[in-house]
C-alpha cells in the first residue's frame, strides 16, 4: 500500500468522527470546516479500500471493518504524541501539544475559570481541549484514549490509571432563607453533618458522584423524590423553597444571595467534603509532564480548600 495518501491529520479526523458520531461536531473539534473533514475522510477510505463509517441522516456509525481502523488510528496517534513528548523533553518543556482535559460536571465550570490563565502561562506549549461529564463517562474516555487527563473526585478504580490527589474541598449547606436550618443556633454551635437528615434533602440525579457523597455524608439511605440534573438547577430548586442540599464550596458564589432567597452555612471542622484528583493512563508517555500538571493543580488549590500531600496513588 502507498502510505503517501495517509497523514496523521486524517487519522485525527477519523478518530474525531468515531468519537462524536457526527461530522459537524468532529469538524468543530478538529477546527476545520465540515466539507474539508468529510473530503479527507473519504480520501482515507479510498486509500484503505474500505468504508470506515456508515453514514445516515441521523448519525454516523463505525463499520465492523472500521472498528479496527479506528482502534489502530488511536495507537498511531498515541505513538506520534510520544514522539512529540520526547522532543518536548529534549527542549526542557514538561508538557506540550494537544491535551484533552476533562472534569466532573460539579467541578469544571467552577474550577477552570480560576486556573486557566495561570495554566496557560505555566504550560505555554500546551493546547488544551476541555470537556466535562460524569465520573463513569470520564473514566471510560480515559481508558479508551478519548481523554488524556481528568479532574475527578475520589475514590475511583485505579486499575491502569495514575491518580494524584490534589486538594480537599468542603461542602456547604444551601437552604431556603426561611428554613429552620438557615438560623444560626443561639449558642453558636457549628452545623454538623448529622443535622442534615430530614426529608427536605435534595440530590443530583443518579450517576453523579456528588449524590453518593451527599448521601454518605448525611448518613441517609435515600432522599425525597426531588432530584436535579445539575448544580445550577439544584440551586434554583433551593431558592424556590423545595428543600435544601449540599454544594461543593467552589460552586457557591461569594457573598450573600442578592435575591435573599437562599442561605449557605459552613459545617464544623469535621464537616463533609470531597478530595479532587488528577488521573491519567499509567501507560501515557507524557506521564512526567502530567505529574508536573498535577503539581500545578495542587500548588493552585483554591481558597477555602486544603492541598493534599505530594504523593501518587
Amino acid at each position: 500500500m502507498n502510505f503517501v495518501g495517509l497523514s496523521l491529520r486524517d487519522l485525527e479526523y477519523v478518530v474525531a468522527v468515531a468519537d462524536e458520531e457526527h461530522f459537524g461536531r468532529a469538524a468543530e473539534r478538529c477546527n476545520v470546516s465540515q466539507p474539508t473533514l468529510s473530503v479527507q475522510v473519504r480520501k482515507l477510505e479510498a486509500t484503505l479500500g474500505l468504508a470506515v463509517f456508515e453514514r445516515s441522516n441521523r448519525r454516523v456509525l463505525v463499520t465492523l471493518a472500521g472498528r479496527g481502523i479506528v482502534r489502530q488510528a488511536r495507537v498511531v496517534l498515541a505513538e506520534a504524541q510520544r514522539l512529540l513528548a520526547l522532543a518536548a523533553e529534549g527542549h526542557g518543556s514538561p508538557l506540550s501539544g494537544r491535551l484533552v482535559l476533562a472534569a466532573i460536571q460539579t467541578l469544571g465550570p467552577y474550577y477552570f475559570p480560576l486556573v486557566l490563565r495561570l495554566l496557560r502561562q505555566a504550560f505555554p506549549l500546551l493546547s488544551l481541549a476541555l470537556s466535562e461529564g460524569r465520573t463513569a463517562e470520564i473514566l471510560d474516555g480515559l481508558r479508551d484514549g478519548r481523554i488524556d487527563a481528568a479532574l475527578i473526585s475520589l475514590p475511583v478504580p485505579v486499575s491502569g490509571l495514575t491518580v494524584v490527589p490534589l486538594f480537599t474541598e468542603p461542602f456547604v449547606l444551601a437552604c431556603p432563607a426561611d428554613h429552620p436550618l438557615a438560623e444560626e443556633p443561639a449558642e453558636g454551635r457549628a452545623l454538623r453533618a448529622r443535622d442534615i437528615d430530614g426529608p427536605d434533602l435534595m440530590l443530583l440525579d443518579e450517576g453523579n458522584c456528588l449524590r453518593d457523597q451527599t448521601i454518605a455524608a448525611c448518613d441517609v439511605a435515600s432522599a425525597a423524590g426531588r432530584h436535579a440534573t445539575s448544580l445550577e438547577t439544584l440551586r434554583s430548586m433551593v431558592a424556590a423553597g423545595a428543600g435544601y442540599t449540599l454544594l461543593p464550596l467552589l460552586a457557591v458564589p461569594s457573598g450573600s444571595d442578592p435575591s435573599g432567597l437562599t442561605v449557605t452555612r459552613r459545617f464544623d471542622g469535621d464537616g463533609p467534603g470531597r478530595t479532587l484528583a488528577l488521573a491519567w493512563r499509567t501507560s501515557d508517555p507524557r506521564a512526567g509532564g502530567l505529574a508536573h500538571l498535577a503539581e500545578f493543580f495542587r500548588a493552585h488549590a483554591p481558597s477555602g480548600t486544603q492541598a493534599c500531600p505530594d504523593r501518587l496513588t
